[in-house]
């Protein structure tokens, strides 16, 4: 099959969808990634064809934008799903030439992020199927309330009923750029609906978080999306710092931007105490030249490798991340500023391999130290030693080709 894959977002949304391409092509199929430019890398790395999509999320994310200003202040779920389509809205139109042209003898499109509405709209024009792809579990579920909304905030009753309220607010946020692009573009009516019913495939652990018995069978947790790297060779600063002493703590908050930094490496300096340390400043801009000899500054690493050579690791609640450590068998301590991280600090700290989070907006030394103590406490790396066995059974590439291979037979017979 030619198989087209379009998402908009950060490393995180990226990386996993090249991993499922990078597979895919090892089944025989030909699939391509479509995102934004900067997010490319590891698609380049592992040798699957990309297109560039129109925008720059780094830029977009940065302080004084839209999605700055929701990381860096209080927010509610409006601002965010506004700033979120902010972005989609600009390119719409630019998004849907691309995937058109890229796509116009496909006979499967892979859809996620803020490129999802695109997506499905393109596969109204093309008349092929579409099945949507993503790192949080959006279908509807009386299991769990929306990730987008502030788990402590949802009855239990109202978790189904979270997701459809959300899924709205977001649909109404994306519509009108959506139907002016379909229409324009795509020569098709505009929608009144949003989409409905088509296959849904997350690269989400259900042995972190279990597969809901009311999601339909077209809808997967396939597990993690991560391509083993066993060739990566680690920096020889690393493997000094490593061989030095106990295992240190890992720090890294991936694609965030637009929060206090100096506040931040304030705490995080403080709260370590004198314990070595990691930190990944990912995106943040955080100034490293000043990190005291305890701590050292490093580049884009395997997660794979570095984390279970580590003895915590702290970091936003991003699902990669946040698998990532899990699967690693390491505790968490997570600092959430946005979106669905709380939502994955809550599920780690619900599977007992977590202490309770800190707030992006509220870290201070104190607070930070507290955690860390928590988290490295016995049962704590007990529990994650346990869950990380479980998921490194899992093999979420394979469960997802064989679910797309299926699936696409289904909707041609």
């Amino acid at each position: 099959m030619k198989i087209v894959a379009a998402t908009y977002g950060t490393e995180g949304d990226t990386r996993p969808l090249a991993a499922l391409c990078h597979v895919l092509r090892s089944a025989g199929h030909d699939a391509r990634l479509l995102a934004d430019a900067g997010t490319l890398g590891s698609a380049h790395a592992l040798g699957v064809p990309s297109t560039a999509l129109a925008g720059d999320i780094r830029g977009a994310l940065g302080p004084g934008q839209g999605i700055g200003t929701v990381v860096g202040g209080s927010s509610d779920l409006s601002a965010t799903a506004k700033a979120l389509a902010a972005i989609a809205n600009t390119h719409a139109s630019a998004w849907l030439r691309t995937i058109l042209d890229e796509a116009r003898d496909a006979d499967l499109l892979l859809v996620s992020g803020l490129a999802a509405f695109v997506g499905l709209a393109a596969g109204d024009v093309l008349r092929i199927p579409v099945i949507g792809t993503g790192m949080i579990p959006l279908s509807p579920t009386r299991a769990f309330p929306s990730p987008f909304l502030p788990p402590s905030l949802v009855p239990r009753v109202l978790n189904r009923a979270s997701h459809q309220f959300v899924n709205a607010m977001m649909w109404r946020a994306f519509r009108a750029s959506t139907n002016t692009t379909l229409t324009q573009v795509g020569g098709l009516p505009a929608r009144k609906r949003m989409w409905e019913g088509h296959p849904m495939l997350y690269g989400v652990s259900p042995t972190l978080l279990a597969r809901p018995d009311d999601w339909p069978a077209n809808t997967l947790a396939c597990g993690q999306w991560l391509l083993p790297s066993p060739d990566w060779v680690p920096p020889p600063e690393l493997e000094t710092f490593l061989a030095a002493g106990e295992p240190p703590i890992y720090i890294g908050f991936g694609s965030m931007t637009g929060f206090d930094t100096q506040r931040l490496k304030q705490a995080m300096v403080a709260a370590l105490r004198g314990r070595r340390a990691l930190f990944f400043a990912g995106w943040s801009g955080v100034d490293t030249g000043d990190l005291p000899a305890n701590v050292l500054a490093i580049g884009e690493t395997s997660h794979e490798w570095l984390l279970p050579r580590t003895a915590l690791a702290i970091h936003h609640g991003g699902s990669g991340t946040s698998h990532s450590a899990c699967r690693a068998g390491v505790p968490s301590v997570v600092v959430p500023f946005a979106g669905d991280q709380f939502f994955w600090a809550a599920q780690l700290q619900r599977r007992g391999v977590a202490a309770p989070a800190v707030k992006g907006r509220d870290i201070t030394g104190d607070a930070l130290a507290g955690r860390i103590d928590q988290a490295l406490s016995a049962p704590l790396r007990e529990r994650a030693r346990e869950l990380g066995a479980r998921m490194r059974e899992e093999n979420g590439l394979v469960t997802a080709v064989a679910a797309i291979e299926d699936l696409t037979a289904g909707a041609r017979r």
